[in-house]
Order: C-alpha cells, then sequence, then structure tokens
C-alpha cells in the first residue's frame, strides 16, 4: 500500500486519513528518511495530525543527490522533435542538484534567458544502493527504487540548443521542482507504472497529457540496466524518466531543416531563433505551471505542482 511522504523545512510527515502526521525522526536527507522504516510506521498510526494545506511544503528529494534525467524517451516527444522513435538511442544526461525546489516555489528564469520551456517527468527516488555491475532484472529492479516524485524539467533552450549543453540549459536553481509528495509504493504499485499518466498545465491550458503504456520508448527496467554499467546510484539519487509530446519546442518542417542544415550554425541558430520568438509557448514572467502525475482510477496519485515563473 502506499505510503505519501511530505517535507517540511524541519521535518517530515507521513499523509493519514485523519491528516499529515510527523514523523519522529532526525533524518535530514532522503536516504536518511528511507531507513527510518519503523519511525515512518509509528507515524503512519499516529491520531495527532494536522490539516496537509497548512504546511510549508519544500522538495521531498534533498541536495546533494545525483540528477539523472532520460532524453526523448515519449514516442510523442520523439516525433515531436523530428525523429524516429524506432531508431532513437537509450541516453542520459546530468543535472545539478542544486536545481532541486519545491513544488509551489517559483521558477525563476535567468536574465539572459530567453526560451524556457517545461516538461512533465516521472521521477523514480532510489531506495537503495545501485553500485556499476549490479545485474538489475525484470523481478528486481522494483527492490531499487523507493518511490515516485512529479518532476518539472525546466529548460533554457537558448542555451541548450545552439551550445548542445544540457547540463547548463537544465541545471540554474529552480529549473527542478519536486512533489508535492514522495509517495513509496510497493512492487505491485510500481508494475503499474505504465498506467500512470502525466498532465501538464500553462496559465489552465492543458500542454501536455499522456500515459506511459503506449508513449514510453525506454521502461525504468532499461534504464536502470543501462545505468547500472556505469552509474552508481544510492538511496535518495532521482532519475527522471523523460516527458511526452507538448513541449513550447518543436521541430521545424522537414524543408525547413533540410535548408537550414546548409547553412553556418551561427545562422542557422540566428534564423532558428527568430521563428522560436514568434512561438508564444514559451513561458514569461507570471505564467502558472501546473503539473499532475497519478493513475486514471486515482489508485496512484503524486500529486500536484503549482509554480509561478518570475524573471531574475
Amino acid at each position: 500500500m502506499s505510503i505519501t511522504i511530505l517535507r517540511t523545512p524541519d521535518a517530515w510527515w507521513v499523509r493519514t486519513p485523519g491528516g499529515a502526521a510527523r514523523i519522529d525522526t532526525e533524518a535530514t536527507t532522503t536516504s536518511g528518511l528511507l531507513a527510518e522504516h519503523e519511525q515512518i510506521e509509528a507515524a503512519r498510526g499516529s491520531r495527532t495530525t494536522v490539516d496537509p494545506a497548512t504546511l510549508d511544503l519544500v522538495s521531498p528529494v534533498t541536495a546533494p543527490c545525483r540528477v539523472v534525467a532520460q532524453m526523448t524517451n515519449f514516442a510523442s516527444h520523439v516525433k515531436d522533435s523530428g525523429l524516429d522513435p524506432g531508431t532513437v538511442p537509450l541516453t542520459f544526461f546530468r543535472k545539478t542538484s542544486g536545481s532541486l525546489s519545491g513544488p509551489f516555489d517559483d521558477v525563476v528564469r535567468p536574465g539572459h534567458v530567453r526560451y524556457l520551456d517545461y516538461e512533465v517527468e516521472i521521477g523514480l527516488v532510489i531506495g537503495r544502493e545501485l553500485p556499476v555491475g549490479t545485474q538489475v532484472t525484470a523481478d528486481s529492479w522494483t527492490s531499487f527504487v523507493a518511490g515516485l516524485v512529479v518532476t518539472n524539467d525546466v529548460s533554457a533552450r537558448d542555451v541548450q540548443l545552439p551550445k548542445t549543453q544540457f547540463f547548463e540549459s537544465k541545471s540554474y536553481p529552480t529549473f527542478t521542482p519536486v512533489g508535492p509528495s514522495l509517495v513509496l509504493l510497493d512492487d505491485d504499485e510500481l508494475k503499474r507504472f505504465g498506467d500512470l499518466r502525466l498532465r501538464l498545465w500553462v496559465n489552465g491550458e492543458l500542454r501536455q497529457d499522456s500515459v506511459v503504456d503506449g508513449d514510453m520508448v525506454y521502461s525504468p527496467l532499461e534504464a536502470l540496466q543501462a545505468l547500472s554499467r556505469f552509474q552508481r546510484l544510492d538511496a535518495g539519487d532521482l532519475l527522471l524518466t523523460g516527458t511526452p509530446a507538448g513541449t513550447a519546442l518543436s521541430a521545424p518542417p522537414k524543408p525547413v531543416e533540410i535548408i537550414a542544415a546548409l547553412l553556418p550554425p551561427a545562422l542557422k541558430w540566428k534564423l532558428f531563433f527568430q521563428r522560436q520568438a514568434q512561438n508564444p509557448k514559451y513561458l514569461s514572467h507570471g505564467d502558472v505551471v501546473e503539473v499532475a502525475i497519478g493513475t486514471d482510477d486515482g489508485a496512484i496519485d503524486l500529486g500536484r505542482q503549482r509554480t509561478v515563473v518570475r524573471t531574475a
């Protein structure tokens, strides 16, 4: 049965039918909290609760940690990027844990960034160490995952594309809102991963809406198998699993792409961003971004985050 964990600046909480119960723990990190099984269970049975709506929630994933993300991992997004889902490789990039922020914090756009984009993603929170060389199987992959979180992989496209610089463009402070909750799931619940629906709204307009099954290219099993060949993971680390179609950025029409390929890089990107300047979907100061992930039947609900874009 799922357990919903909340975090405030000075405490950890567990949701109960009566509200939010404080966990009696001195843990200050996600990895430390995940080891406190008895304390979590005790809090679940507590009758002393508060209204969760009164809590000042922060990211349930703490820094420092590893933040690893999968690239173009939904078929709809792959097609929207002008690529073939049948040939796209399983690839990763890193984000700094300094980009983590709370589910209701402002997203701060640096002054030099003009084209700010959004990407709703399911975050896998690692539950135990996964050393390089570990054999991850269909039967064992769930044992490495403690639970899931809502994330938004915010991206500065005018930094990412001309410089092919994923690390910088996705790592500015507040560029990874996480939460509102860390939902701990058992093996059977994690096997319903494919039933999860990802949705993102900007100013009330639904921009992204997709179910994992039928759209995700590489599963968490395949991602963990690939990572185990070269990247150690530990409890509390975060793996972002890709986003569906609907982001502000999309591939140009094929004839335009063919012509652009013949141009010098500086001119190509100048013309590309002149065209992007006509795209109203990029985030602006004051925009409200809401993100929610869960199964349609409500059995698994990772919660809903709400952030406001602010220009530095």
